[in-house]
């Protein structure tokens, strides 16, 4: 099978470790009989350098016309100027915008040789194995209106809106609630309904939905209390959705539970992938630019690689493909090799070339 694959590096680690993710694919291809094809766009800082734009029309064109997308990082301190016209996020939330990239999902697994990494008890992170699916382009980031003003006493005030239609809650749950079918059936549904009008709709959609899928345990949470369960019981969830606002901040929490966002995954879909309908996706890692660690060659791929996984899952549908990236990260885990973010003192760490080049030769 041939794929088109758009591969967006960004800024700072990013050219680095989607570097390894490419190589991966052409791994990939080489054992099970596929051929990736790749288009290199700018996006972020270098492309706002180069081009005056954080998201450029070609590159938004290679992006239409693949099959997946795999982005690095962008942003760094170059381009951190509150003032600036034009910032690196942009490209990202334009992305995400114009290829309808409604639903983040992203994999909290705790894997047992890194548990020490964990500033939580082992006792805690036993079993834990869950995915949070944040809705991704509506809410207080995207609602209107939104400005700064001074009243007329010369006093700033700042004002969002957090704003939800039907159509974009229920399509996130149904995303949710797929994916918790061919799990362990149960989903949690988190928002902040004794307080917020939204999330009241939300609550109420997310009760209607649950009657269409009586096979799928769905319970209700506020967000509060799932930030709580997050770090006292973590392994009591299967899959939680939430909004944009919400998900955000418990995804940044539900990373401390692994040790290190180095290791951590993510997919933003277009559509819910079902067996045999795959979904459009842009796929990238969570551990942002790291511009302190660029070009010094030291930043874990795994996050990446991992993510390399799930496009190959949820977008082009190559489920055996994605189960032998995953197996090939955990037996190079088991075999002690560490990048300096998960590594303890005293053991031999390894690069970013070399942890790459190990999970390849393990496929």
């Amino acid at each position: 099978m041939e794929f088109n694959i758009a591969v967006l590096p960004g800024d700072g680690i990013g050219p680095e470790v989607t570097s390894e993710g490419t190589k991966l694919l052409e791994a990939i291809g080489s054992r099970f009989g596929h051929q990736f094809r790749f288009q290199v766009g700018a996006i972020g800082g270098n492309a706002i350098d180069s081009t005056g734009s954080a998201l450029p029309d070609d590159t938004l064109e290679i992006a239409k016309e693949s099959d997946a997308v795999l982005l690095g990082a962008v942003g760094g301190p170059k381009w951190d100027d509150p003032r600036a016209k034009v910032r690196p996020e942009d490209g990202l939330l334009g992305i995400r915008k114009e290829l309808r990239l409604f639903a983040n999902l992203r994999p909290v697994k705790v894997i047992p040789q890194l548990m020490g990494a964990s500033p939580l008890k082992p006792a805690i992170l036993e079993g834990v194995d869950f995915i949070v699916i944040r809705e991704l382009t509506g809410g207080l980031y995207f609602g209107k209106p939104k400005r700064r003003w001074k009243t007329k006493s010369g006093k700033r005030r700042g004002s969002d809106a957090m704003a939800y239609t039907e159509e974009e809650i229920v399509r996130v749950l149904r995303v949710g609630v797929e994916l918790a079918r061919g799990r362990r059936k149960h989903l949690t549904s988190v928002d902040k309904a004794n307080v917020l009008e939204s999330s009241r709709l939300w609550r109420e959609i997310a009760q209607e939905m649950a009657l269409e899928y009586p096979d799928v345990t769905v319970e209700h949470m506020l967000v509060d209390t799932a930030a709580m369960q997050l770090v006292r019981a973590p392994s009591r969830f299967d899959v939680l959705v939430t909004e944009n606002t919400f998900g955000d901040i418990l995804t940044d929490e539900a990373a401390v539970l692994t040790g290190s966002m180095g290791i951590l995954s993510s997919a933003s879909l277009a559509g819910t992938p079902l067996p045999g309908h795959p979904a459009f996706g842009l796929y990238e890692p969570i551990h942002g630019s790291a511009p302190d660690i660029a070009g010094q060659g030291i930043a874990n791929p795994i996050a990446t690689i991992l993510s390399v996984a799930l496009l190959l899952r949820f977008s082009l549908g190559l489920d055996e493909e994605a189960s032998a990236v995953e197996r090939a990260v955990t037996q190079a885990l088991a075999d002690g090799y560490r990048c300096a973010d998960i590594g303890t003192e005293g053991e031999d760490l390894i690069g970013t070339l070399e942890m790459g080049k190990v999970i390849r030769s393990l496929l």
